[in-house]
């Protein structure tokens, strides 16, 4: 999350406006806009890896997967997750989802607070949504809160399998950290290695 850039309170319809316009994302909350920082390369890696293994394994489903510019909107939020899963009719709106039944966030050190706490809580009261995915960048560690264990954290490592119940899609972690070279990638792969 970066710089408050509004000096005033707007609109949802004229964040929506501008935000057609603007050169770069912003996010909106209770009326303000923030604009957002660019990602890294494990971000960007982490996003389109976890993207593609649900992608494929939804494959001639009716769930849609979306990938970092399509917003979700929450009360008084829009937010831009890194995926999104949207299984039921949600084609009312082009430029943001309102009944995602996954939301996925790849954490950084500027963003790790507000995902875990701010946006949580707003997905949370996202009447669709089933679970809520926060992946490190930095180490080998995804944590899914699921609203079946009352939105409680399961923690997944290297060498683990996520289930989705929500898609009854299962995800092996090390196929998320594809190309991710971080210090818990490498040494799991150098101890399957061996």
């Amino acid at each position: 999350m970066a710089l408050n850039y509004a000096t005033h309170k707007i609109s949802a319809e004229d964040y929506l406006q501008g935000e057609m316009l603007a050169e770069f994302k912003h996010e909106y909350i209770d009326g303000e806009v923030y604009a957002m920082a660019g990602a890294s390369e494990y971000h960007n890696l982490l996003s389109a890896n976890i993207l593609t293994e649900l992608k494929n394994q939804l494959k001639g489903q009716s769930c849609k997967v979306f990938m970092a510019d399509m917003k979700v909107k929450t009360e008084q939020c829009f937010f831009y997750p890194d995926v999104m899963v949207v299984c039921q009719a949600d084609n009312e709106h082009a430029y943001y989802k309102t009944s995602p039944i996954i939301i996925v966030e790849v954490l950084s050190k500027t963003t790790r607070r507000f995902d875990q706490m701010v946006k949580r809580l707003r997905y949370q009261n996202i009447p669709s949504l089933e679970e809520y995915v926060l992946i490190e960048q930095d180490k080998g560690e995804i944590q899914v809160f699921s609203r079946k264990d009352a939105w409680q954290p399961c923690f997944y490592y290297l060498g683990d399998d996520i289930v989705f119940h929500s898609l009854n899609v299962t995800v092996r972690v090390e196929d998320i950290y594809y190309q991710v070279d971080n210090e818990d990638v490498l040494a799991f792969l150098q101890s399957q290695s061996s």
